[in-house]
């Protein structure tokens, strides 16, 4: 079974950071692209960023010089480094994949930036 299990959520003041990682089982994790949405009460599900399989990486224009994604294939692990993060990044984040035919979710880890 495919199964992510996301961490290092938490409450940050604003320009503080915040580190989140993705545990990945169940699939040859270096063959798939991984992903981090993120999801309020008020908004979709939007992508926030993305790495292939290949380390080739992509971002929301409104991260793109703030989050860095990043993967560990020996671990099986995808992480966000989020620096000068905004009251507007406060959200649920979810770790992704598509897989095996199927787009697979982990939970969710809270995001809240705020004073």
């Amino acid at each position: 079974q495919v199964h992510l299990v996301e961490s290092g959520g938490g409450l940050v003041q604003p320009g503080g950071s915040l580190r989140l990682s993705c545990q990945a089982s169940g699939i040859n994790f270096r063959l798939y692209s991984m992903n981090w949405y993120r999801q309020t009460p008020e908004k979709e599900r939007e992508l926030v960023a993305s790495i292939t399989s290949d380390s080739n990486t992509n971002y929301m224009d409104s991260v793109k010089d703030r989050f860095t994604i990043t993967r560990d294939n020996v671990w099986a692990r995808v992480h966000l480094q989020m620096n000068s993060l905004r009251p507007e990044d406060t959200a649920v984040y979810y770790c992704n994949t598509y897989a095996r035919g199927n787009q697979f979710w982990g939970r969710g880890t809270q995001v809240t930036v705020s004073s």
